[in-house]
């Protein structure tokens, strides 16, 4: 009754299904180990944060450029601060408002810009808070330059007069009248007036989209692999049932026989 398995049909039916199925829970298991390979991402970046806040400030310039071993530690740095501009577009526990953004003039004449803190978005923003004067010296988070229309930041151009929609020195170098280092800060602790910034997360450390997407085409993988095996049983059946029906002369006269 299983000859027909023998059958060139049933040969390319097989080597299919033979092929499919390994090819199928290798997919499953290679997203799977991506998915997995994120949340391990995620949770270094949560301990490098945590570590980060506990260690001692570093100078400035011992952690540039930023990448992710260097971005939210904690750093250090001396001048004196000059214009102060408004960022408009910033969410802080479910409110809308402003980073109130300050750039500090270091001794070798280059700007930092620090963020102070975060005004709602109802505050009487000319009155936000000045900075102090004469040298200061800031601590906070290190963070990488922003692009815009990436990671929730602004990308509208036609601002008023003060505000800026991106935090780095691509987006500051027109409004400024000197060089700018690639990075910035948030203050640990906000200026009086103000609420403190948390820094944020490192670009492509996060549990995000992309991780359970992972996890999603894992899943159809596996699918995919049990449907190849639900076809190929449904097909034997049929092809079991046809025969035996065959053999009890109970097809119709004009129905064709299977190869």
């Amino acid at each position: 009754m299983y000859r027909f398995l023998l059958t060139p049909r049933w040969w390319g039916i097989n080597v299919f299904v033979l092929l499919a199925i390994p090819f199928c829970v290798f997919m499953g298991s290679w997203q799977l180990s991506r998915f997995e390979a994120r949340v391990d991402e995620h949770r270094d970046a949560e301990s490098a944060a945590t570590d980060a806040r506990r260690e001692t400030p570093r100078p400035l310039t011992e952690l540039l450029p930023v990448d992710k071993a260097t971005a939210g530690r904690q750093t250090t740095a001396t001048g004196r601060y000059a214009e102060q501009l408004l960022v408009p577009d910033r969410e802080l526990d479910g409110r809308d408002g402003f980073y109130v953004l300050t750039l500090l003039r270091t001794d070798d004449g280059k700007a930092l810009p620090v963020v102070r803190g975060w005004l709602p978005g109802d505050a009487d923003t000319a009155k936000a808070p000045a900075p102090p004067s004469g040298e200061v010296t800031v601590t906070g988070a290190l963070q990488a330059s922003e692009t815009p229309g990436d990671n929730g930041v602004s990308a509208r151009g036609g601002l008023p007069a003060g505000q800026t929609a991106a935090i780095s020195a691509a987006s500051l170098v027109n409004l400024v009248p000197y060089d700018l280092y690639d990075a910035w800060v948030t203050l640990d602790k906000a200026d009086p007036g103000l609420t403190t910034v948390p820094p944020g997360r490192t670009a492509d450390t996060g549990l995000d989209l992309k991780a359970f997407q992972n996890l999603g085409y894992t899943g159809e993988w596996f699918v995919f692999a049990g449907f190849v095996v639900f076809m190929w049983f449904r097909l034997l059946r049929r092809e079991v049932e046809y025969q035996r029906d065959a053999e009890l002369g109970l097809l119709p006269e004009d129905e064709p026989a299977h190869a």
